[in-house]
């Protein structure tokens, strides 16, 4: 596949880092940057060009004009919105993405549809991560929280901790502790190593474990691996930007909720459009102003300004001062790395939430769902099955007798929208919705092909 990424920030150079890992991918960056460029060409095997990505001459250098996709994730929203634009306009590139960050854009419907701008997939981090967010703040102890087929799977990591159920006990016992409950432990990171575990595995302290369930049953899982959180109620928000306000609006009907915004005239603004939650106008790191507002109390405080350092600072002054837990947004990858884990419970990555986004809509064969994992070390997917026994390597087999690469296991089926978590004796049929977690992401490409049929099926 010919693609053209347009931007090599964090975000496209994540994205091609991970294309060129697949086949048969011809990958050419755009971006301003020549020394940015330089060091990408020099690590992976793409081509670049040097220009402004919403010119149609570099469009053409960039060979759009024969390209498969163009992927825009500039740090321009009007840049993206152009560049497909122009793309469909002058060189009917199939498929375009964008990443457009502006609610003010995304909430004018009109902009995108048949008259308007010629981008087929629309990608906002903003949205990823208000979600992500709050599926965390509803699921409490858990790290990260995913849907599958429309939320009626998730795919939910979890630290164990002493006082787990099944902690120090075998993976088998979850039968006799949840009876009547389906679920599957799709891997376990210990030390950073990943494990696909068997029955006989031993659950250890500080392990982090994947599991899937139903969503009804996730509450009950999370208590199996660590002492269950009382539910969250009180939520503090630094930051009234677009995420920030957008997480309140979200949370405000089921929580008690504060956003603390440091400019006078955005918090005036964002209080006329709340409708329950209270506005404070100050720093989010100002010792007196936490401790005024009962910083002691707070189940969940969220750091979610546009700048890295502010948000470390004030999510560790707030865990020093007594909330419960911190989550801090963090753009750069290296800071999320370093301040995960320790004093800020949950590291967001605006980054990591895109390129989980765009790999859905990119993967080969019908992936519905992609999300990348641990940075993109992991990656889980949704992939429809097809074809007959004759004609696909899956279809009427059981799991056991499926040749999966190593590192992968099939977690969990939707059939007929029911849930049914996969074991070894289980049966895939046609049309199957199949949840596959990868330890290691460079075998996607091995499981597009184990999903693909014989030419003849379409």
């Amino acid at each position: 596949m010919k693609i053209v990424i347009l931007g090599a920030g964090q975000v496209g150079s994540s994205l091609a880092e991970q294309l060129v890992a697949m086949d048969n991918n011809d990958i050419t960056v755009v971006d301003i940057d020549g020394p940015r460029l330089q060091s990408l060409q020099e690590r992976f095997d793409i081509r670049v060009v040097i220009g402004h990505a919403s010119h149609p001459s570099v469009l053409e250098d960039a060979g759009t004009d024969e390209a498969d996709l163009l992927i825009a994730v500039t740090s321009s929203d009007e840049t993206n919105m152009l560049a497909c634009h122009i793309a469909s306009l002058l060189y009917q590139t199939p498929k375009k993405m964008a990443r457009v960050r502006s609610l003010e854009y995304l909430q004018t419907s009109e902009l995108f549809e048949k008259n308007g701008f010629k981008i087929d997939i629309l990608i906002s981090p903003e949205q990823q991560v208000t979600q992500a967010i709050k599926q965390l703040i509803d699921h409490p102890g858990a790290l990260q929280v995913l849907d599958f087929a429309d939320g009626k799977v998730q795919l939910v990591a979890v630290k164990a901790h002493h006082g787990g159920a099944l902690v120090g006990h075998e993976i088998k016992d979850l039968r006799d502790h949840m009876p009547g409950i389906e679920t599957r432990v799709a891997a376990i990171f210990r030390h950073g190593k990943a494990i696909i575990p068997e029955g006989d595995f031993v659950i250890e302290i500080n392990d982090e474990v994947f599991f899937l369930a139903a969503s009804a049953h996730i509450r009950e899982m999370i208590s199996e691996l660590r002492r269950l959180d009382k539910a969250y109620r009180r939520i503090m928000i630094a930051g009234g930007g677009h995420i920030g306000t957008h997480l309140a609006q979200l949370l405000e009907a089921d929580y008690s909720v504060k956003i603390i915004e440091k400019d006078r005239f955005r918090s005036e603004a964002i209080a006329e459009k709340l409708n329950r939650t209270v506005v404070l106008h100050g720093d989010a790191a100002d010792r007196m102003l936490l401790l005024n507002e009962n910083i002691e109390d707070v189940d969940v405080f969220c750091a979610l300004t546009n700048d890295d350092e502010a948000n470390i600072i004030a999510a560790i002054l707030a865990k020093r001062l007594g909330a419960r837990k911190v989550m801090a947004l963090i753009n750069r990858t290296a800071y999320v790395d370093l301040m995960e884990g320790g004093e800020i419970d949950i590291a967001i990555s605006p980054q990591q939430a895109t390129i989980s986004a765009l790999l859905t809509h990119i993967r080969r064969g019908d992936i519905t769902q992609a999300h990348a994992l641990r940075r993109g070390a992991a990656e889980a997917i949704e992939i429809v099955a097809h074809g007959n026994s004759k004609e696909s390597k899956v279809v009427g087999r059981r799991v056991e007798q499926i040749n999966l690469p190593s590192g992968t296991t099939i977690g969990a089926l939707v059939r007929d929208n029911k849930v049914i978590i996969a074991h070894h004796d289980t049966l895939i049929q046609e049309n199957d919705h199949v949840i596959l977690f990868l330890t290691e992401q460079k075998r996607i490409r091995d499981v597009e092909k184990l999903f693909q049929v014989g030419l003849h099926f379409f």
